[in-house]
């Protein structure tokens, strides 16, 4: 990993991963260590936690296309190793909240997922992204996220 080419994204736009996309991966035991090791890295790197939340629905059965997308996870953090959480002093104490979801994103059971991040100033405080249990009509999806993301800075207060 040391010569590859850098990445200015987690994962590549409009890229759905689904269960049979080619070759069965020879070294499974590699892929579920690196996406575990990815895991630990969302604690202190949210802008990964929609791509390794998407690679962890593979462990059991991994593909070479799989494994390319957490290469390109680390491309990514080689290319923003400064990126980080950084708790200002200076910063404002404003407590905010952003939501999204993808309507219908997993190409199998059509369900969404749905993703939020909850600011203190300029710092992230929590954030989580999360299948949908069920399948969503339209813009019931965003409602949804609508509802998870204010819900944490209400627990947060």
């Amino acid at each position: 990993m040391t010569g590859c080419k850098p990445s200015t994204l987690p994962m590549l736009q409009q890229q759905h991963l689904a269960l049979a996309l080619g070759p069965l991966l020879i070294g499974a035991a590699q892929y579920r260590r690196l996406v575990g090791r990815l895991v630990y890295l969302t604690i202190t790197r949210p802008g990964i936690t929609f791509v390794v939340n998407v690679l962890t629905q593979f462990m059991s059965a991994p593909w070479q296309d799989h494994w390319d997308v957490a290469i390109h996870v680390l491309r990514y953090l080689k290319n923003t190793v400064s990126h980080g959480i950084l708790l200002s002093a200076t910063s404002n104490l404003i407590l905010k909240a952003y939501c999204d979801s993808d309507w219908a994103g997993c190409p199998v059971s059509r369900r969404s997922t749905t993703g939020y991040i909850t600011m203190l100033g300029a710092s992230p405080l929590s954030w989580k992204p999360k299948k949908q249990t069920t399948v969503s009509r339209s813009s019931a999806v965003e409602y949804r996220a609508m509802i998870a993301s204010t819900s944490e800075p209400l627990w947060l207060k």
